[in-house]
């Protein structure tokens, strides 16, 4: 049986979708729906997005183990999420009868396939940022794409947007080599660092993988690429064969920025394209990274026929999705920011930025998510946080993972601590906000940090 196709469906045939609460899954729910489906769903409980969802005419059922028995018998094709293992009850079911069962990414695959415009933002960092930058971008240009992104963007009201025109915008993450089901017409790539090694055997695994990204857009499009990433340039060495666009910091690249300047902590800059300007920027989000970002989207923008000053000024007004660099509010004069920064790279990038602004102190909390990810980037994570005067480590966020006995994160704390951070570690959340509350001054700058439930503890500080 080949890839699955919506040409398969016709029009108010059922799809189910296994997992429908996760963020991801949601919005392919939501574009079924708007799209004449019957959408069934089931998830392990209630939540904010299950509700819209069922707002919207979705027949879902809640609980571990929960069977929507009706939504699999008269569905058409079954979804499921990554986390739904063959002997989910609703895949036995599905396979019972003889369903036709995809995972995620092929069905996301399959709504791509549609479009003239389709854009697939990779990158081990920056998906969710560049890809909302990008909404910022089509929206502030006139135009009405659909948009898929991986966090909660203001703009769309939501992770999710369908519009009229002829553009999509999606994460694609290599995860599980799940991008490569995808059906690019531009395949943006941020960067490429180790990651998922609970998946990936290593960088050059990791690099295959992106390379095979890149050439789902052979004859049919272009890549964009960041060309000062030495990983990136590794991955799409001798592919002479793709139209490659790349950007960076760098006048080595078509797309680069020039003459930077900080205000306030933020930045503003030229887009450069081969010497020439095409737009100048003044961002309202922090950081180089996001600089990056910014060129990155421009270039897209470009290839997709989109006017750059148009484009820009629709970046202009991004402020940021929710749990990156996210102003929750303040505690004893101190302003607490959320960020789901949780990979070295991106915690170093954060860390930097808040650097920039005005500030006595730096205070970080940070929850370490996942025991593989903990264990194997160890030596990184211990370097990332030298930007922070207070660093407080709290207990693994276990994920799909068990804990694995080894990797303690207060040993974590304790090697940081000998690199000269003031490092601690402190186990439970209430005891965290406890010292927070007790030690924590106007002038400093607080940091909750991770891709757990790290956030939970603002809802304890922010007065």
């Amino acid at each position: 049986m080949g890839r699955f196709m919506l040409s398969e469906l016709r029009e108010n045939d059922g799809i189910h979708f296994i997992g429908i609460g996760g963020i991801s899954m949601s919005g392919l729910a939501q574009i079924a729906i708007r799209a004449g489906y019957k959408v069934t769903g089931s998830d392990w409980h209630e939540s904010a997005i299950t509700d819209k969802l069922a707002d919207m005419g979705a027949d879902i059922v809640y609980g571990v183990g929960a069977v929507n028995d009706r939504g699999v018998r008269d569905a058409a094709v079954v979804v499921h999420t990554a986390a739904a293992k063959e002997d989910n009850p609703e895949m036995v079911l599905a396979h019972s009868l003889n369903k036709r069962v995809i995972d995620r990414a092929e069905f996301l695959g399959a709504v791509m396939k549609k479009y003239h415009h389709a854009v697939g933002v990779s990158g081990t960092h920056g998906k969710t940022t560049t890809t909302s930058m990008l909404a910022h971008a089509l929206i502030g240009a006139g135009l009405d794409p659909t948009i898929s992104v991986g966090g909660e963007l203001d703009l769309i009201g939501g992770n999710i947007k369908t519009g009229r025109d002829d553009y999509f915008v999606t994460e694609a993450c290599e995860y599980t080599n799940s991008f490569l089901k995808f059906y690019p017409t531009i395949a943006l790539i941020t960067n490429i660092e180790e990651d998922h090694l609970d998946f990936f055997t290593g960088i050059d695994m990791i690099k295959d993988s992106f390379r095979k990204f890149a050439y789902l857009t052979k004859g049919v499009g272009s890549v964009v690429a960041m060309g000062d990433d030495e990983n990136v340039k590794d991955a799409l060495k001798g592919a002479d064969d793709l139209d490659i666009i790349t950007y960076g910091m760098s006048e080595n690249n078509d797309y680069y920025p020039s003459n930077i300047a900080y205000h306030a902590g933020f930045p503003s800059f030229d887009v450069m394209k081969n010497g020439d300007k095409v737009c100048h920027i003044s961002l309202n989000v922090p950081g180089d990274h996001n600089i990056l970002n910014a060129v990155a989207t421009i270039a897209v923008c470009g290839l997709s026929g989109v006017d750059a000053e148009k484009a820009a000024r629709g970046i202009e007004t991004f402020k940021g999705t929710h749990r990156r660099f996210e102003k929750k509010g303040f505690l004893n004069g101190a302003v607490v920011i959320d960020d789901y920064a949780h990979h070295p790279t991106e915690i170093a990038a954060t860390l930097r930025a808040a650097k920039k602004f005005p500030h006595d102190r730096i205070v970080c909390v940070f929850q370490p998510h996942t025991y593989s990810r903990t264990r194997t980037l160890w030596k990184e994570f211990t370097e990332a946080f030298d930007d922070a005067d207070e660093l407080i480590l709290t207990h693994i966020y276990a994920a799909r993972e068990k804990d694995d006995g080894v990797t303690k994160p207060e040993n974590l704390a304790a090697e940081i601590k000998a690199r000269g951070v003031n490092a601690s570690y402190i186990d439970r959340f209430e005891d965290i906000a406890k010292y927070l509350k007790e030690n924590v001054k106007e002038g400093d700058i607080v940091f909750t940090m991770g891709a757990g439930d790290v956030v939970n503890i603002d809802e304890m500080i922010v007065e």
